[in-house]
C-alpha cells in the first residue's frame, strides 16, 4: 500500500522521543508520504524531537503549550502560514502528577485532578476546534487512549478517568465535525513501554501481564499502532469516526486471566 497519504499535511503533537507512541505514528505516516509538522514543549524535548523530525524530511516544527492560548493559537497560524490547510493531527498529549499515579485513586487531590483532565482531555477539544477551521475538505484527528478508561487498573488512578472523558469527547466531537467530513476517532493500545506509561506504578509487572494474557500473547507494536492511524488519515478511513479502535492484541476482550495464569 505505498503512498496512501501522498498530498496530505498534518501535526503530530506528543513525541518525545523514539519510543513514543506519537513517534511510531509519524514513522508510518511519513512512510506513506504525508508532510509533517511537529509539536514540542520547551526547550529539552524539542532538541528530542528535532532529529526525529529530520529523520523524516520535516523542518516545522512548533513549540507549543496546550494550556496556553496565546501559544496554540500561534501553533495554528504557523500552520495556516505555511500550508493554509491541513489534513490530520495526532493528539498524543496526556499528563499527570507522577506522585499520583500509584496507590489509591481515592487520594487524588483537586489541583492534579483539574490539571490531568484540562491537559489530557480539554487540550483535544481546543485542538479539534482549531484545526477543524483548516480542514475545509474534511479530515481526521486522532488521539490516544488507554482500557483503564472503562475499567479498574491498579495505579492509573486519575487518568483513567481522564482517559474516560477523552474517549467521550471523541463522541461528541465526531458528531460536530461529522457535517464537514472531519472524523474523530481513538486509538487504545495496550500498555507501551514510553516515557508516559513508565510513569504508572507498576508499569513493568502491567506489560507482563497483558503480555502473558492477550490473546495473541503480546502486547502492540508502534509499527501496528502507526498503521492503524494510517489507516484512520487515509482515504481508507473515510467512514470511520467516533470509534475507539483497539490496537492491544485483543487483552480487551477478556473477562479474566488466561487459564494457566489463574
Amino acid at each position: 500500500m505505498p503512498e496512501l497519504m501522498k498530498g496530505k499535511r498534518g501535526l503530530v503533537m506528543g513525541v518525545a522521543n523514539e519510543r513514543s507512541i506519537a513517534w511510531g505514528i509519524a514513522s508510518a505516516l511519513a512512510a506513506e508520504g504525508a508532510e509533517l509538522a511537529f509539536s514540542y514543549q520547551g526547550d529539552a524535548f524539542g532538541k528530542r524531537v528535532q532529529p526525529l523530525a529530520a529523520s523524516v524530511g520535516s523542518d516545522f516544527l512548533v513549540d507549543v503549550d496546550v494550556m496556553d492560548e496565546a501559544s496554540m493559537d500561534a501553533c495554528f497560524a504557523a500552520l495556516k502560514d505555511r500550508w493554509g490547510t491541513i489534513d490530520f493531527v495526532i493528539h498524543a498529549i496526556a499528563f499527570s502528577d507522577k506522585n499520583e499515579l500509584t496507590g489509591r485513586f481515592i487520594n487524588t487531590s483537586l489541583a492534579n485532578f483539574k490539571n490531568s483532565l484540562a491537559i489530557s482531555c480539554f487540550s483535544f477539544i481546543d485542538v479539534a476546534r482549531r484545526a477543524s477551521e483548516l480542514m475545509p475538505d474534511g479530515g481526521s484527528l486522532i488521539t490516544l487512549t488507554y482500557a483503564g478508561s472503562n475499567r479498574v487498573t491498579p495505579n492509573y488512578n486519575v487518568m483513567g478517568v481522564a482517559k474516560a472523558a477523552l474517549e467521550s469527547s471523541t463522541r461528541y466531537l465526531a458528531n460536530d465535525l461529522g457535517p464537514q467530513q472531519v472524523r474523530v476517532n481513538a486509538i487504545s493500545p495496550g500498555p507501551m513501554k514510553t516515557l508516559a506509561g513508565a510513569a504508572i506504578g507498576g508499569a513493568r509487572a502491567t506489560f507482563r501481564h497483558t503480555e502473558a494474557n492477550a490473546p495473541m500473547r503480546s502486547n502492540a507494536t508502534l509499527e501496528a499502532i502507526g498503521g492503524t492511524a494510517v489507516w484512520l488519515c487515509s482515504d481508507y478511513g473515510a467512514c470511520t469516526t467516533g470509534e475507539v479502535v483497539h490496537v492491544d492484541s485483543g487483552y480487551h476482550v477478556l473477562g479474566m486471566p488466561q487459564q494457566e495464569n489463574l
